[in-house]
């Protein structure tokens, strides 16, 4: 049995997100992500006009009279949410954390799938795979979902972002709308993310905090790497020290979107200290435009 806190903010959020899904992104997520291909529908007799080429055989020859297979536009999709649990997402100096940021974020995707009646599901990694849920459709199983990305505790605090991908080729026999949700505090990536995407759909969603890009000038300030546990004191005092931060933050910021474009890959961009709807909403009509 959940304790209530824990119900009372997963309703919360099932109320808010799914409030954004029908006013904000109505019709959006089914125009964008639509089916892959064709699948079997049924067997019924041929009708003069009807392509030859779709002839079943076998019924033809056990009723003696010909027959087709007729097929229908395959809709249901699969979604994959990739949540990076990692200790760098557990840090936010706005109004939440990162990791809270991230939790909403899967929410809505996935309350937006299952609105479509497409399956969900979710994949929570550090440097080892932490949980694995099957897709699966309908409101329960979401909320099971958004359950584990809010108050799943890792067992671990680095980043793998490779072993994840190779995970999601392992579990997933199809391809796949595949988010993933990350600070992307990881190195060699760019070869397991273009294997990634040319098997799925994959969408990079990049969280920051805008502490990451710009400290305060609060004095001497003892500070702890949130995945390796490596301390430094960092002098805050210092402007060409503030600068140089700055710098090589953006920079690093650059880098991975240009990686994206590299490969094809559309990233969207969000952070704690503003909504995620407008990026979310960016997304959606830069690929209506695209697939028009």
């Amino acid at each position: 049995m959940l304790p209530a806190e824990v119900i009372k903010k997963i309703r919360r959020i099932q109320i808010k997100t799914t409030r954004l899904v029908t006013d904000v992104f109505a019709g959006q997520y089914e125009s964008v992500f639509k089916g892959k291909g064709m699948e079997f529908d049924e067997v019924r007799e041929y009708y003069p006009g009807d392509d030859v080429r779709s002839i079943d055989w076998n019924v033809t020859a056990r009723t003696g009279h010909p027959h087709i297979k007729k097929f229908i536009e395959e809709r249901q999709l699969t979604i994959m949410l990739l949540l990076d649990a990692s200790g760098s997402c557990h840090f936010g100096s706005v109004n939440r954390l990162k990791s809270e940021l991230i939790a909403e974020v899967c929410a809505v995707l996935a309350f937006s799938a299952i609105k479509n009646n497409d399956r969900v599901g979710l994949i929570i990694f550090t440097d080892r795979i932490e949980k694995f849920i099957p897709p699966k459709k309908g409101l329960r199983h979401v909320l099971r979902v958004i359950k584990e990305a809010l108050y799943y505790k890792p067992a671990s605090k680095g980043t793998d972002i490779s072993q994840a991908l190779e995970y999601l080729n392992k579990v997933t026999t199809r391809s796949a709308v595949t988010f993933l949700i990350s600070d992307f505090v990881s190195e060699d990536i760019k070869k397991p993310l273009a294997i990634a995407n040319k098997r799925h759909d994959l969408i990079a969603i990049d969280v920051k905090d805008p502490k990451e890009f710009s400290l305060p000038k609060v004095g001497i300030v003892a500070v702890k790497d949130a995945e390796t546990g490596q301390e430094l004191e960092l002098d805050t005092r210092d402007n060409l020290f503030l600068e140089d931060y700055k710098r090589k933050a953006l920079s690093q910021f650059e880098e991975i979107n240009k990686l994206f474009k590299s490969i094809s890959i559309d990233c969207i961009n969000v952070s704690t200290d503003r909504p995620y709807t407008d990026e979310l909403v960016k997304f959606f009509r830069m690929r209506e435009k695209r697939f028009r």
